[in-house]
């Protein structure tokens, strides 16, 4: 159990920062036209909000240094 909660924080942690430095995005995709059965659509990326990569980085933090303090 110390084990899994300290490898799962150091993980939360990594991807907090990643996101933090911007590299963190995701697709979506946009209906732009649509007449009958043709469909025209736009794919756009967009950056993972900044809190998701603050959130990583504090729940990582408390995961880690709790499995690190664990007794057992």
């Amino acid at each position: 159990m110390r084990a899994a909660l300290i490898v799962i924080g150091i993980i939360l942690l990594c991807a907090g920062i990643w996101i933090m430095f911007g590299h963190g995005s995701y697709q979506t995709t946009d209906t732009v036209l649509q007449v009958g059965s043709a469909k025209v659509s736009a794919t756009h990326d967009k950056a993972l909000p900044q809190w998701a990569g603050i959130a990583g980085i504090v729940v990582g933090a408390v995961l880690a240094l709790g499995g690190f303090l664990r007794k057992g």
